[in-house]
């Protein structure tokens, strides 16, 4: 975002731009794939903002507007001021901390390169003051805690000045008036006593000044889940409870406990009977899509928990499905409880682009969970095509509530794309 000034930000409309990486970019200029930004997320209060790159690190960003409205406002400006102005007010996120979540590992059994890109990262409870931050690589999720703790600078360190305080005086007498006595029962010196430098006092020493105190984060992993899907996570969410996650590859969603790390329950498996068409069935309808059409199957693109039931939690589909699930009903949640599906409005009119683009991208519950926010996605490296952003209502699955067109002006063109080739 960009905006003129802060006083100018407070009635001038926000300017949004899209940026994959952090700082000012030129036109043609050189960017690392490392720095290519793969996964965001706020936490609740908004204060907090995690950013996952590929090359494997988290950064972790903190929100002024909380510091500024408690520390440098009296409760008089606060009272007076016109809360809804903030709508137009310019976020400000500072820089907190940085660690590496996940290396790039090599898989012998397999004979398959493990990137550290981080797909998903997700904030957990706060406990004790500490934050504790869930990030997820292909095969691996790892617990991390985040712990504050000040900083002492030291500004400049002086060697010649004496502490001339009581107990200096008093320590320093005493240390002279044993000079010259044995300090132990035969009548010798102890040999710290017969080298000690004379006439020094122990309070003249390097009296160290301190400048200012500041915040740091420290990272730590606490937790690492490993060894439980065949095929890359895509999603990792949160229950409500505090104890529990889960984690969804293409084909199963896995519970976790957050204090068990080498153990997890298989509560969704929608892998085909036909297990030598799983290779065809990971490729997300995109390489051989008359093959996938054949197989007639899906597989998963994202799963989320219910923000305020522990037992309910929705996945989306290469089909353009969202399954809501009750985890109450049964151990493995084979069977929908509801299937949020858009009725076709135009019969005849389905095609083999209008299957590919209703392949849902992502999902996320609203606040309240009466609603899901769903995407249409589709890469625009190889094809480009229709974006969509639908608000369902879980009360009524047949359509969506409101649906916020992206790149409408690629409707018409969708049907002049090549694709009887094979390759998108």
């Amino acid at each position: 975002m960009s905006s003129s000034s802060p006083d100018s930000s407070l009635s001038a409309p926000l300017h949004w731009k899209f940026s994959q990486v952090f700082g000012e970019k030129a036109p043609g200029e050189d960017v690392q794939n490392s720095d290519l930004i793969s996964a965001i997320e706020f936490d609740k209060s908004g204060r907090h903002l995690a950013v996952g790159d590929r090359g494997g690190r988290v950064i972790i960003f903190e929100s002024k507007e909380a510091e500024e409205t408690n520390e440098q406002r009296s409760r008089i400006e606060l009272e007076a001021v016109d809360f809804s102005s903030k709508a137009h007010r310019r976020p400000i996120y500072q820089y907190k901390a940085e660690f590496q979540s996940h290396e790039p590992e090599f898989d012998y059994l397999k004979s398959l390169e493990i990137e550290e890109k981080i797909n998903r990262v997700r904030w957990c409870m706060t406990h004790g003051g500490s934050m504790f931050l869930l990030s997820a690589n292909d095969k691996t999720v790892k617990l991390w805690k985040l712990k504050e703790h000040k900083v002492k600078q030291v500004k400049e360190t002086d060697h010649s000045s004496a502490v001339h305080s009581e107990n200096g005086l008093l320590a320093e007498a005493s240390y002279i008036s044993m000079q010259g006595k044995p300090t132990v029962p035969n009548g010798h010196d102890m040999e710290w006593t017969t080298n000690a430098v004379k006439n020094i006092s122990p309070v003249q020493e390097a009296q160290a000044k301190i400048s200012s105190l500041e915040d740091s984060v420290r990272a730590s992993c606490r937790k690492v889940y490993a060894h439980a899907h065949d095929f890359n996570i895509n999603s990792v969410s949160n229950n409500s409870d505090g104890e529990t996650f889960i984690s969804a590859d293409d084909l199963r969603i896995n519970l976790w406990n957050l204090d068990v790390k080498d153990q997890c329950f298989n509560i969704i498996d929608i892998k085909p009977s036909n297990m030598e068409d799983l290779t065809a069935v990971t490729m997300h309808v995109l390489l051989c899509p008359n093959f996938i059409l054949a197989l007639c199957s899906e597989v998963i693109t994202s799963a989320e928990f219910h923000p305020s039931h522990c037992n309910l939690l929705a996945y989306s589909s290469s089909r353009g499905f969202i399954h809501l699930i009750d985890m109450r009903q049964s151990a493995l949640c084979d069977k929908s409880a509801t299937i949020l599906q858009e009725t076709e409005h135009q019969p005849g009119s389905k095609s083999f682009f209008t299957e590919i683009i209703a392949s849902i991208s992502d999902i996320k519950f609203v606040n309240d969970g009466q609603c899901i926010l769903s995407r249409d996605f589709m890469n625009l490296k190889l094809i480009p095509v229709l974006l969509l952003v639908q608000l369902w209502d879980i009360r009524k699955d047949s359509m969506p509530v409101k649906v916020f067109k992206v790149h409408e002006h690629l409707r018409p063109k969708v049907r002049l794309f090549p694709y009887e080739d094979k390759t998108l």
